[in-house]
């Protein structure tokens, strides 16, 4: 399950972004007289255009608006749906077959069941199968956790032949 804050911002993302599309284009639909004072109007030099002009001005204002309004939309919708996949590999597999390379934090001690790794990039990963070694003692050793099937990742610690099988809890 996506943690809930980003999945609150997924959701504003996905669903406000069209609704700031309507407002922009609600905002352009009136010709620059209705959406300018007077003062500004005239100050533009637009009074001196005749009405033919100044259509064809509105008409391709409107159609610049149009297209950045439609690439921002796309633009933070793509960001939303990169921000999950990068924030929450581990929780899922979005398809990703890199591995994630970082350093324990701290001492390893071995593996067993139920055990907790943090890794210096803020990630916590348990260990969920009953994968065994002791007798070691290693200060902050390099990790690989590699994607298996069915959403399994698992954890090798640099320098040992063991594979633990593990879940990211945070």
């Amino acid at each position: 399950m996506l943690p809930s804050r980003l999945c609150l911002l997924l959701t504003a993302t996905l669903l406000l972004a069209p609704a700031f599309a309507a407002q922009a284009q609600r905002v352009v639909e009136g010709d620059l007289q209705q959406q300018m004072s007077a003062a500004e109007f005239k100050a533009a030099g637009l009074d001196k255009l005749s009405a033919d002009e100044l259509a064809a001005l509105n008409a391709w204002l409107q159609g610049k608006v149009r297209e950045a309004t439609t690439s921002a939309v796309e633009q933070a919708r793509e960001e939303g749906r990169q921000e999950v996949i990068v924030k929450n590999r581990g929780f899922f597999d979005f398809g990703s077959s890199e591995p994630i390379e970082a350093t324990l934090a701290g001492e390893f001690n071995g593996f067993g069941k139920g055990r907790q790794y943090t890794l210096d990039n803020g990630q916590v990963w348990e260990q969920t199968d009953d994968a065994r070694v002791s007798g070691v003692r290693r200060q902050a050793p390099g990790v690989k956790i590699t994607p298996g099937v069915m959403g399994a990742w698992y954890l090798q610690v640099e320098g040992l032949n063991t594979r633990a099988k593990v879940r990211r809890t945070k």
